[in-house]
């Protein structure tokens, strides 16, 4: 009987469709938001009911989700920074927010305030893996090729400058060669930083993704995917390594498929040897 709502705050990519799913299996009635430019129209397919509003308006979400009854939800997907600097129609809650945090406004920050917010209205953020356990990292190489020793050496560098980018709340992905680092994530993304630091690199490159020291799993958790293997061999990456039971993976199989394909190493690892 599909009687327990679910709010889904969505952004765009594919992981609010695969919650909507997975909820909806398990007996949710998924309630979603999403957002203009950046929530895909197919979520209308896979939820009981959509708003498509502008960032911001944080009254307009609360008022949707108590008519539907929603007291836990979600916050699943990115939100295209560019794009939603143009778009924002900040509501009086949404200037509160931000008036109150006193200029401090690193992405963090502003999605935990949010999350305040909402809990005060007697709605809770959850975790966005509860239901999605089986798509975190599992630790190991998972593919054919194995690192070489100059790769490790770089994929060690990597994963503590990509640490210390997040622990400054920045990026969570950086770009290493040769014991240099050449492209740090900002707010441009991570494909975006994967084709600078390989333009640079001219050749081989090792790509870290890692949660940060301070990682909130409500929300902003590192993802690859199909689609981070493709942008690593048009720029020239050989390597990605991210964090095992922290990070999310998407279309694994197609993953490690390219990844043998172009003689990408991927590796999964709980922390730097």
């Amino acid at each position: 009987m599909m009687d327990k709502p679910i709010g889904l705050i969505a952004g765009s990519g594919s992981f609010p469709v695969i919650f909507s799913q997975k909820a909806a299996s398990r007996g949710f009635r998924v309630c979603a938001v999403g957002f203009h430019d950046n929530t895909s129209q197919d979520l209308a397919n896979y939820v009981d009911a959509l708003e498509i509003i502008h960032i911001g308006q944080i009254k307009r979400l609360i008022k949707f989700f108590k008519n539907h009854q929603v007291i836990e939800a979600v916050m699943i997907g990115a939100i295209k920074k560019p794009g939603a600097i143009r778009d924002i129609r900040p509501d009086m809650k949404a200037i509160a927010l931000i008036a109150n945090m006193r200029h401090d406004t690193h992405d963090d920050r502003i999605l935990r305030a949010f999350a305040g917010v909402l809990e005060d209205e007697g709605i809770r953020i959850r975790s966005s893996t509860f239901l999605l356990p089986e798509l975190l990292a599992e630790e190991g190489c998972w593919t054919r090729r194995n690192p070489t020793k100059a790769e490790q050496s770089d994929m060690t560098l990597g994963w503590r400058m990509a640490k210390e980018v997040g622990r400054l709340d920045i990026g969570q992905c950086v770009v290493v060669s040769n014991g240099s680092v050449l492209a740090v994530e900002g707010i441009d993304g991570t494909d975006a930083t994967i084709r600078r630091g390989g333009e640079l690199a001219r050749g081989s490159a090792v790509v870290a993704k890692v949660c940060k020291p301070t990682q909130d799993f409500r929300f902003d958790v590192p993802a690859v995917g199909a689609q981070t293997v493709q942008t690593m061999h048009e720029a020239g990456a050989s390597v990605l390594v991210i964090e095992a039971g922290r990070s999310l993976v998407f279309d694994k199989d197609e993953m490690i498929r390219l990844a043998d394909q172009w003689g990408i190493s991927i590796v999964a690892m709980e922390q730097a040897e």
